[in-house]
């Protein structure tokens, strides 16, 4: 009995020592702290590895602090104003109410600190993951330097993210101008905003201010807002906001910002002709862009893709077998679900390659923009069946005929 177990013993370790040789201080490090990093760090610790995460900036990325959370707390302080505006619907006579929109910020960021715990330094540590806060670099391929240490590992997985697209429109840097990553600045609610994008984020964006008492005007430069989206869909989500007192310029191409006797305005070119829209602030949500700088990438030769992000393969990893990419530093999706999901598989892939590796999924995402109504789909929709070539059916059912 004891022979069988010596030899099993010797077999365990044969094949732990392929997955992990002793010369690496980790089984992985993984760069970024956002979904996709903190659900790798998890995974490696709920099997035991050991495992490195660091964070230059702050624990939970820019879910947590810039993006769903502090979106979504907003969301929901707008709809509930809209609805009080509209008491009368729903069998109450009068609603009194007043906004206070330092108030309103005031939330949001104490639902932030509410969640924080969940991504926080501490957890982390309490799960065995070695959390250093600080800025790594790549200097090889199986080495980081952070906070002037060398750490060596078998495996990196990079989750650096991805921060907001500021276009070089002139004039841009001479007026009061916000991202989606510090919008959550503001004190005082501007009276009249340019939300510029039409997109996902910008389209959020648009309702929640004028719901909250800004007057809006959207900027798109496609025919539609929420290009994404099937035409019916966008057209009835634009017919909404043209409802509720929003105005929406599609086909509307941003110039130029100017500024003329203190006030602020927006030029663009709309059909050959100059339009003109004046503002107090505007919200740049023109969507976001890989962070693939300043950390070493080019340094050790890591290749990106013709769209700017990290290339990678069917099972998550670069063009270095060992250094796994997961999240809005690759896409093909920014959702921070979708970080998730593929920090399943380079964790997993990472420990457990080659004996057994996993290529991700991505047939069935969900996606959901947070306006209202809101709009969510699984999968692809008509208009990306038409683009790849897809056959398919449409059926329509709408949800009002359901009792």
């Amino acid at each position: 009995m004891k022979k069988i177990f010596n030899k099993v013993a010797a077999g365990l370790r044969n094949t732990w020592n392929k997955i992990m040789p002793p010369k690496y201080d980790y089984n992985f490090v993984v760069i970024g702290a956002g979904a996709g990093g903190l659900v790798s760090a998890y995974i490696g610790s709920a099997l035991n590895a050991k495992v490195a995460l660091i964070e230059k900036n702050k624990m939970g990325g820019d879910c947590l602090n810039t993006g769903c959370v502090p979106s979504k707390a907003l969301i929901r302080t707008a709809k509930m104003l809209n609805d009080m505006r509209e008491h009368e619907r729903y069998g109450i006579a009068k609603a009194d109410f007043e906004i206070n929109f330092e108030d309103v910020m005031k939330r949001v960021h104490g639902i932030i600190e509410k969640i924080e715990p969940h991504d926080s330094v501490e957890r982390y540590q309490e799960l065995g993951v070695d959390v250093i806060e600080g800025e790594a670099k790549l200097v090889g391929p199986h080495k980081v330097e952070v906070n002037g240490k060398t750490l060596t590992a078998k495996n990196i997985i990079l989750a650096t993210g991805a921060e907001p697209l500021v276009p070089n429109i002139p004039g841009l840097d001479q007026v009061v101008h916000y991202t989606s990553d510090t919008i959550w600045d503001l004190k005082t609610l501007p009276k009249k905003m340019i939300i510029l994008g039409g997109g996902p984020i910008g389209s959020e964006m648009t309702q929640a201010f004028k719901r909250l008492g800004a007057d809006v005007t959207q900027v798109e430069m496609n025919k539609a807002i929420m290009g994404r989206e099937d035409v019916e869909v966008s057209a009835f989500v634009e017919n909404k906001f043209k409802e509720e007192g929003i105005t929406v310029l599609t086909g509307h191409k941003a110039k130029q910002f100017v500024k003329e006797e203190g006030r602020q305005f927006l030029i663009a070119e709309h059909e050959g002709r100059e339009v003109k829209v004046e503002f107090d602030a505007v919200l740049v949500a023109l969507g976001r862009k890989a962070r693939t700088s300043g950390f070493g990438l080019e340094e050790i030769g890591i290749k990106l893709t013709s769209r700017g992000t990290i290339e990678a393969d069917p099972f998550m990893r670069t063009n270095f077998k060992n250094i796994y990419v997961v999240g809005d530093a690759t896409g093909p999706y920014q959702f921070t679900h979708t970080a998730a999901h593929q920090a399943w598989y380079a964790a997993v892939n990472a420990l457990f390659s080659p004996i057994k590796k996993f290529k991700a999924d991505y047939r069935v995402i969900p996606w959901a923009t947070f306006t209202d109504p809101e709009v969510a789909r699984v999968g692809l929709n008509e208009a990306e069946a038409k683009e790849k070539g897809i056959k398919y059916e449409v059926t329509k059912y709408g949800i009002d005929d359901l009792d």
